[in-house]
């Protein structure tokens, strides 16, 4: 046996079951993703019993490739990668404001690659100093 408050309930859940199986509008939403790949590079202090002499260097290097770096002046950047060798990026101006925080940024292109003419090198605190060539290191000893 029903109660009153039960029987006069039934019409209105009747109601409720019959608007959710009307058709809704389709909606539309659009979705834009970005990706940017940013390599922060750690400065590494540099080894004071070894001196490098500079070669001919690349105009690109792939961007997995580098490990670490160290701030060797205010107009250039050296590189450390995988393979334990060194390459010199020289930055076409004068760049004091790689040294002002610890670390710098490098942000790659979308084929991977830090390339000379085109690339920039970035301080923590905003400033951007392009990279005008690579040069190859070689340690040679002190004497």
């Amino acid at each position: 046996m029903l109660k009153w408050g039960a029987v006069a309930a039934l019409p209105l859940l009747a109601l409720a079951g019959a608007a959710e199986t009307q058709v809704r509008p389709a909606q539309y939403a659009q979705s834009v993703l970005r990706q940017q790949v940013v390599v922060r590079v750690r400065q590494m202090p540099p080894r004071p019993s070894v001196d490098w002499k500079e070669g001919k260097g690349v105009k690109c290097l792939p961007a997995r490739e580098i490990m670490g770096a160290a701030l060797i002046s205010q107009n250039s950047v050296d590189f450390v990668l995988r393979d334990r060798s060194r390459v010199r990026a020289r930055l076409q101006n004068s760049c004091p404001a790689l040294d002002y925080y610890y670390g710098f940024y490098i942000t790659p292109n979308a084929d991977g690659m830090v390339c000379a003419d085109r690339d920039i090198v970035r301080s923590r605190m905003g400033g951007a100093c392009e990279i005008d060539r690579f040069r190859t290191l070689r340690p040679v000893a002190r004497r």
